[in-house]
């Protein structure tokens, strides 16, 4: 299915069967927890069942919650349904909900994109996002150096993204602080850009494993990247501008 996302980044479609959707058998709920695309388990050891539960049980879910929470305060704004045409086109949210939209939904979306990026399977790296990691970054290695330096980076809590320049071809790393989305964030450095792959380094992604050790957490990582759905994700926002989940 195909959504035009709106004026924040015109032009960019969305691919998706996985996004939060609107819940049609609960009037009270626009929106709902997709459950993860494996078992809380199956990242492990990288990522325990532990941390799995807790990040998407109660985080995740406490965003889906407050999103509706908002939207339903302003019963008479006809949103759009697909939450990343919502995320992208925040001047058209109330202003009243707006700060609570922008953190919510992109909370929502930002763990959704997440948790499709990985993998317990260990694929390789297919050869044509070699080629263009090789291209951008100088090697494979160079840019997974980069991703971490830009995750260890993030002052708080954040995202670190890989994202497509449609403009130029390129791929490109960007920051993002809390759960602002390369759709909607304020920095001129993410403007039109397409998300390929993120990492999360708000504490609750890793601090009941890792504690304070953000580094091990993100030099880990890398054994649980799903690089085909990457390479999918790559190859579509080169096709047609489209953001795959």
């Amino acid at each position: 299915m195909k959504k035009i996302i709106s004026a924040a980044i015109a032009g960019i479609v969305v691919l998706s069967s996985a996004f939060a959707k609107p819940d049609k058998g609960k009037e009270d709920s626009m929106y709902r927890l997709n459950p993860l695309p494996y078992q809380y388990s199956a990242l492990e050891p990288v990522l325990d069942a532990q941390t799995l539960m807790y990040h998407h049980d109660k985080h995740q879910a406490a965003y889906v919650n407050n999103l509706n929470a908002a939207l339903q305060k302003e019963p008479n704004f006809n949103h759009k349904p697909a939450l990343v045409d919502l995320i992208s086109d925040l001047d058209a949210v109330p202003e009243s909900i707006r700060e609570a939209v922008r953190n919510n939904g992109g909370g929502v979306f930002n763990h959704e994109f997440y948790w499709n990026g990985l993998t317990p399977n260990k694929p390789e790296i297919p050869k044509i996002l070699s080629e263009a990691l090789c291209q951008s970054f100088g090697s494979v290695e160079n840019f997974k150096s980069q991703m971490a330096a830009a995750a260890v980076g993030v002052f708080g809590s954040g995202w670190a993204w890989l994202c497509l320049d449609p403009s130029t071809g390129k791929l490109k790393i960007v920051k993002t602080r809390n759960q602002d989305t390369p759709m909607n964030c304020s920095c001129q450095c993410a403007k039109g850009l397409i998300p390929i792959f993120c990492i999360d380094v708000w504490e609750h992604a890793y601090y009941l494993q890792y504690k304070n050790l953000r580094a091990k957490y993100l030099e880990n990582i890398w054994d649980i990247v799903d690089w085909e759905k990457i390479c999918r994700r790559y190859c579509s926002a080169l096709k047609d501008k489209s953001i795959l989940m």
